[in-house]
């Protein structure tokens, strides 16, 4: 799709009646039901359900290629759904073109068109729709204001840097008073310090209007920083829902502990399976890996348990006990100022990565390259991935 077309989808949409549907409730605002895209033999998306409350901000995480953008762009209307439907406020959308629908679109391009000022570009979509001059003039100035940018409004695009044009192609899209807003990688065009400061600033933007938003992600940080809750997808499957803490804490898999932040994992065999823990033998430990809740399964079931860097202690001193613990040596450090991280090569040659505040590595003599050293992690620390 070119800028050109691609702007004029985004201011296009037309909104509905404000009025609920009968028996749509706050949860179910947007419900996403059995819904199947295929391109020719190839499944992109395969049978997601999916709901989301009236003013969540939600995200879709995954990597290029899991099916994220195909779901956005089914919601908008720009794709046609090969199975399944799709409903707002408990309108189905199947039939209808995406310049009827109640959603606007801000692109990862930002698609503004370059001729136009930042007010005209935020007036488009009410021009299309023939809003009457007074309204228009007054809605563009609070979407401007909305945005900080209403100083900015006789600039042209190329006038404007990446984050002021982000912030145009948001007002551009709640001008139009939308009953979900969809953001397609919304941050991709920023550096990382702006991108950091302006996450917040669209939260506060977008909490402050109320319009339920869906935002499609490769950004972990980014979903984690921004959404309420969050679907991590992979190969046209949402692999597991839940808010932020929720998904990072308690990986419901192998590939979500692995996709969202970093892990360590263990490979072992269950030796003991109580109702409040579970011991698991490992070849990659000399000690036991104990958890303090159990799983359903037989002993002798392979499991893998998944620790998180910043929940490993670095120490000197064999630790006391006799579970959760290996001695190794120091094989690689990146010093990243309020903390470091460890790489810490056991004598199975496994690596454990250690996260640790510079406060807690001044308190053991911090540990440099090739010194003995031990890590360590308590019972709640890890979690029991059966698949």
């Amino acid at each position: 799709m070119s800028d050109q077309s691609s702007a004029a989808a985004a201011a296009g949409a037309q909104p509905l009646s404000s009025a609920p549907a009968a028996g749509s409730g706050n949860g179910h605002f947007v419900q996403v039901v059995d819904v199947v895209k295929r391109f020719g033999e190839t499944t992109a998306v395969k049978n997601v359900n999916l709901s989301v409350g009236k003013g969540e901000l939600f995200a879709l995480l995954g990597s290029s290629g899991c099916g994220k953008s195909t779901l956005l762009r089914m919601l908008a209307g720009l794709e046609t759904v090969t199975a399944g439907k799709i409903l707002i406020d408990g309108t189905d959308l199947a039939t209808m073109p995406p310049y009827r629908r109640p959603v606007n679109m801000m692109f990862q391009s930002y698609a503004l068109f370059p001729h136009m000022t930042v007010e005209a570009n935020v007036a488009f979509g009410l021009r299309q729709e023939g809003v009457k001059k007074a309204e228009l003039t007054a809605r563009v100035q609070d979407a401007l204001e909305l945005v900080q940018m209403a100083r900015f409004a006789k600039r042209k695009p190329h006038q404007l840097s990446g984050g002021q044009q982000q912030r145009v192609a948001l007002a551009r899209s709640l001008v139009k008073r939308p009953k979900l807003l969809l953001l397609d990688e919304p941050m991709s065009a920023l550096d990382k310090q702006i991108r950091q400061r302006t996450q917040i600033e669209l939260v506060n933007i977008l909490e402050q209007v109320g319009v339920t938003c869906i935002m499609v992600t490769h950004d972990q940080e980014e979903a984690m920083t921004m959404a309420s809750r969050l679907a991590v997808m992979s190969e046209g499957e949402i692999v597991q829902l839940g808010t932020p803490s929720e998904v990072y804490e308690y990986p419901n898999s192998r590939f979500s502990a692995e996709f969202i932040g970093s892990t360590n994992l263990f490979e072992g065999r269950v030796v003991e399976d109580e109702p409040d823990h579970v011991f698991v033998e490992s070849p990659e430990l000399t000690a036991q890996l104990y958890v303090n809740h159990g799983i359903t399964g037989p002993l002798g079931m392979p499991v893998t348990i998944s620790v998180r860097p910043e929940r490993v202690a670095l120490t000197r001193k064999p630790p006391e006990g006799a579970f959760n613990w290996g001695r190794g040596v120091v094989k690689n450090i990146a010093y990243l100022g309020g903390y470091s991280l460890y790489h810490v090569q056991l004598e199975s040659g496994k690596v454990v990565i250690a996260s640790v505040s510079s406060i807690a590595l001044s308190e053991i003599d911090t540990p440099t390259w090739n010194d003995e050293v031990y890590v360590r992690w308590s019972a709640a620390a890890g979690v029991v991935l059966t698949s």
